[in-house]
């Protein structure tokens, strides 16, 4: 990915979602020819030249400061995750290279223990590029068996862009698609020479009408927290409650859980998940020892 070009749609796609009212201004200069803030405008708003804030937008910008950058964040109305973004673009950091992204994700023994503990509560860790590190018997009961999936394929993403089953599963499945692409843009400002991710884009945009068109709108959201509604093929209807949590020492990797409200209908869809998985477990270990005997 291209920082400067990314740096150029994403305050194009910025500025083109506010109107001269929206920001105190007066709208002037008769028939505008693209939809929201003139240049002129934003760089009035931010107030900084319009000069600079055009070589800003174009990628051409150099030791760009704090304020303006501030100012421009400001003009623009941008979230906390816009802002720094913004800030990854406009000033690239160490960590955001392609030899950073390359090292390996490895998952802490006492992660995947604790995640082993939590026995109604799904949960998984996800890494850069929302691949799915580690998981529990109950996030694959839920969300699908991870363990037969490729590991290159074994990705959040890629599962919900191109997995057609992430369709039936998701009740929402429009807004887990938006959050995903929002958050994997996340990852790209971070990471934008990072090969596996470009490749990772490349497919899904090649593959997916929705991806191509859902990574246009430049939106960018940080990990995040709601509630996601399923439909479960053995289940039903669940409503649970979804929470990430970042791990310390190493951003790039969060432990996402799911939890039903106490005493609700999905709570009791909830435990029957959790002992029809572990049925499903000891089933297929008993299927693997009566292969062994056969041997």
């Amino acid at each position: 990915m291209d920082r400067s070009t990314e740096l150029s749609e994403f305050l194009r796609s910025r500025r083109a979602r506010l109107r001269p009212e929206d920001v105190g201004l007066t709208p002037f200069g008769g028939r505008r020819r693209v939809p929201g803030l003139r240049r002129e405008e934003l760089a009035q708003v931010a107030g900084v030249s319009v000069a600079y804030y055009t070589r800003l937008e174009q990628g051409r910008g150099q030791n760009v400061s704090d304020a303006v950058l501030d100012a421009i964040a400001g003009a623009l109305r941008l979230t906390g995750a816009e802002r720094s973004h913004l800030n990854k673009l406009a000033r690239p950091a160490a960590r955001g290279t392609g030899r950073g992204a390359a090292r390996p994700q490895r998952v802490r023994p006492a992660v995947r223990n604790l995640l082993d503990t939590m026995d109604n509560v799904p949960a998984y860790v996800l890494g850069r590029r929302m691949d799915i590190l580690a998981w529990n018997r109950l996030a694959a009961a839920l969300l699908g068996d991870f363990a037969a999936v490729p590991a290159q394929r074994r990705n959040m993403a890629w599962m919900i862009f191109l997995d057609p089953a992430s369709r039936e599963l998701y009740a929402e499945w429009d807004r887990k698609a938006a959050d995903i692409v929002a958050l994997l843009r996340m990852h790209a400002g971070s990471y934008p020479d990072d090969p596996a991710l470009a490749s990772l884009i490349g497919e899904l945009s090649m593959k997916s009408e929705e991806f191509r068109r859902l990574w246009a709108a430049h939106d960018v959201r940080d990990k995040c927290y709601g509630v996601k509604k399923f439909h479960h093929p053995v289940v039903g209807g669940l409503t649970l409650n979804c929470e990430t949590l970042v791990l310390p020492q190493d951003p790039d990797q969060s432990v996402v859980t799911y939890h039903a409200e106490p005493g609700s209908p999905s709570a009791e869809s909830l435990r029957l998940l959790a002992s029809w998985s572990l049925d499903a477990a000891g089933r297929g270990a008993g299927e693997r020892e009566a292969v062994r005997d056969q041997q």
